[in-house]
């Protein structure tokens, strides 16, 4: 497995990403398994051919590169990217606390990243713990927004948000 991209390999997954069509993803698809054939086994290419699989609502195909990118050792923001495109992907499926457990790993590796925490939340209420993603949006607002009406009840967000952290039963 291969865990790297040349700046032309770079510019060629931007390129066909840049291409894409949402509504019509098959030509995206076909890009990108062209450019894996020719570079098998790099996590870079399986993780957008992965996203472009979920971007066409093929979630189980997918998950299946996503792990194949993790394994074959992505790193760095893309690593981050994957993780949280692979949690969302398991919660969409229904898979909750696998989803949980992978946007878990992603807020262990990257805990400064508001997207990671966003869906996070997003899984938690979907497993049934709104408790704890009303918290933690609470936290991610008062810890991004920074306007003077919401800093001036900054203690009492974030003693809200403790509460309903304890009422969490996850």
């Amino acid at each position: 497995m291969v865990a790297h991209v040349t700046p032309r390999l770079e510019q060629q997954l931007r390129d066909i990403f840049d291409k894409r069509d949402r509504q019509n993803m098959q030509p995206t698809i076909d890009a990108f398994l062209e450019v894996l054939a020719e570079n098998p086994g790099n996590a870079y290419v399986l993780y957008d051919v992965g996203g472009s699989y979920d971007t066409a609502g093929e979630e189980e195909t997918a998950l299946g590169y996503y792990e194949q990118a993790m394994d074959a050792g992505l790193t760095g923001d893309t690593l981050r990217r994957c993780l949280l495109q692979y949690g969302s992907t398991l919660r969409n499926l229904g898979r909750f606390d696998e989803s949980l457990a992978a946007l878990e790993q992603a807020l262990a590796l990257y805990p400064k990243s508001e997207s990671v925490r966003m869906w996070h939340a997003l899984s938690l209420h979907a497993a049934g713990r709104s408790d704890a993603a009303v918290a933690e949006l609470m936290e991610l607002a008062v810890d991004h927004i920074r306007t003077e009406d919401l800093l001036r009840y900054e203690a009492a967000i974030r003693g809200n948000a403790g509460y309903l952290h304890s009422l969490d039963r996850g």
